[in-house]
């Protein structure tokens, strides 16, 4: 059983690192977020706050559609062509499959979250002044991107393999080195250093990221992209006021308590506040994010596989 987990989540994280969708998004966050600096000149000393918040939003908003994507690709594309029926009739169980299905999706996540942090630590170590940005660091940081599609042009060239995937990956190795280097750039009296208070807030995004992909993924195995991006944006939204529109509610109704329960409190996740008034986030509050987030994984996961358990696969049943 755990052998073909293992693979079916290895080739999920494949298939989503080679799908075009994937790098598009990725080389958009990231280009979005390196431009942050030159947006938030003249802004009184709020340059810091504009690009934390915009650069978390944006990590947030691209983990949503990357993640309904790319669960929609592994999972509903594959139901829909009878592809999930080949391995179905392989001793491989409904739970092992959507299983694997869930982790491949979340390795390809975590590998977007990664970018977008140490973009986002790039983007703030760049925009320390409100009249003066480092030009130094802010081309180090898209030759370090450019670079990194050359490496995947190479590669793809030399090799015919997948130039999406090569140049994921050259980011992963290549972006963190630039940072290494941005990082010794002298700025002003010294070298610059990293906004490393900022991590724990884009850890507790990247668990938001988690479960809006374990959510999309538990529900592709019953409906198509659209439907599956229109369910997840309600219960983004919804999850958004959580508080006012169903906690005020939760002990006077029980419809209420139930939905307040299930429905993820994204503002749990958003630090921004907290970041802007110059408050450390303990790490105790994100080991307990950790644990908010892993009871609803394993509440989706239940669910995805409720939902699967019955589903049609290409022209017959599975069991």
């Amino acid at each position: 059983m755990f052998g073909a987990l293992y693979h079916i989540a290895r080739n999920t994280c494949r298939e989503s690192l080679r799908e075009p969708i994937y790098l598009l998004m990725v080389l958009s966050a990231l280009t979005l977020i390196g431009l942050l600096p030159t947006m938030t000149l003249f802004v009184f000393r709020e340059q810091v706050k504009l690009v934390v918040d915009s650069a978390m939003a944006t990590m947030l908003f691209g983990g949503w559609v990357l993640a309904v994507l790319s669960a929609s690709h592994s999972i509903a594309q594959e139901i829909d062509s009878g592809t999930a029926m080949l391995l179905l009739a392989k001793p491989v169980n409904r739970p092992v499959f959507i299983l694997g299905k869930i982790l491949g999706i979340l390795a390809g996540l975590t590998g977007f979250c990664f970018l977008c942090g140490v973009a986002t630590l790039v983007a703030i170590r760049v925009a320390k002044d409100q009249f003066w940005i480092d030009n130094k660091g802010l081309f180090i940081f898209f030759a370090a991107i450019v670079v990194s599609c050359g490496v995947g042009g190479i590669y793809n060239y030399v090799t015919r393999r997948s130039f999406v995937m090569a140049t994921v990956l050259a980011l992963v190795v290549i972006l963190p080195l630039a940072a290494v280097v941005i990082r010794q750039v002298p700025v002003d009296e010294g070298t610059g250093a990293y906004a490393w208070r900022v991590v724990p807030a884009l850890v507790l995004v990247t668990y938001a990221v988690w479960t809006l992909g374990i959510l999309a993924t538990a529900l592709s195995t019953r409906l198509n992209t659209i439907a599956n991006l229109l369910v997840c944006a309600a219960v983004f939204l919804v999850g958004l006021m959580s508080d006012y529109v169903l906690g005020r509610f939760a002990q006077d109704n029980w419809l209420a308590g139930i939905l307040y329960a299930v429905i993820p409190n994204w503002q749990l996740f958003w630090m921004a506040d907290a970041l802007a008034a110059e408050k450390s986030i303990p790490l105790s509050y994100v080991a307990w994010g950790g644990l908010y987030v892993v009871l609803f994984i394993a509440f989706f996961v239940l669910l995805g596989v409720a939902l699967f358990a019955d589903r049609e696969v290409g022209r017959q049943s599975v069991v």
